[in-house]
């Protein structure tokens, strides 16, 4: 009985020890670690939709960009680029006007390529134009055969085509990596157009205006009025004075 209750209390007590030997060697708690800040906001894109849509009218090149997919050329060029895009808009009025050579007659992939060089694979603020004007014809998102030549003059910046000579007229949107301008006439590249450009229309010869000399006046119109009135008065003295001749002339020949 003895030797039993002796068992009992060695057990317990192995047990005893057992459980505080494994409380001295457990881990310590894994510190605690700040919170993982939130991911930065991504960039606020510009719309390009949008904006051509609001702004203008830009509908017909909008409506152009739409039908051909090339929005979605210029839309990924500013959303995830770092060099950005410059585009260069003209206004429904331009395509009215432009008639010779008429775009109706374009294929898909023509009007495509004329979209893209409407735009360049840069952002340009309005003051970058000065050094660009600098540096010779630039390459548009169609490529080098149809590039730009730019000109700056005080501030003014000017585009030309074998076709087109154009300025910008307005600034729609410029903000880093998006920038649109509004040009007057539609661009008209060469690659397209080929290089047998017709000749300028003549300018209208202004209409001739007559000197006063060359018109009649008052005064030449009275005098003529005048001259058939004093040619009676002077036949009239002449025919008074007749009589009173011939008696003169009688008394003469009597004394001769």
């Amino acid at each position: 009985m003895a030797k039993m209750q002796f068992s009992i209390f060695m057990a317990v007590a192995f047990l005893v020890f057992s459980a505080s030997t494994n409380a001295k060697t457990a881990s310590p708690p894994a510190p605690m670690l700040p919170p993982t800040p939130a991911p930065a906001p991504a960039p606020d894109h510009v719309n390009l939709t949008e904006l051509l849509s609001v702004a203008g009218p830009f509908h017909t090149f909008l409506d152009y960009l739409l039908s051909s997919g090339v929005i979605e050329t210029f839309q990924n060029q500013a959303n995830n680029t770092e060099e950005g895009i410059t585009i260069f808009v003209p206004k429904d009025d331009a395509f009215k006007a432009q008639k010779n050579p008429p775009l109706s007659n374009l294929t898909k992939d023509q009007l495509k390529q004329l979209l893209l060089s409407h735009a360049l694979p840069h952002y340009y603020s309005l003051s970058e134009f000065k050094n660009l004007s600098q540096s010779g014809p630039v390459n548009t998102f169609a490529g080098g055969q149809y590039a730009l030549k730019f000109t700056d003059v005080s501030g003014t910046v000017r585009i030309e085509t074998l076709w087109t000579r154009t300025k910008v007229s307005s600034s729609v949107f410029s903000t880093d990596p998006v920038a649109v301008y509004q040009v007057n006439r539609v661009l008209l590249p060469e690659a397209i157009f080929g290089t047998d450009v017709p000749p300028m229309p003549a300018p209208a010869p202004a209409p001739v205006v007559s000197s006063p000399s060359d018109s009649p006046s008052a005064d030449s119109d009275e005098a003529n009025a005048s001259s058939p009135k004093s040619s009676h008065k002077n036949s009239a003295h002449t025919l008074a004075f007749a009589p009173i001749a011939m008696v003169v002339s009688g008394l003469v020949a009597l004394f001769l």
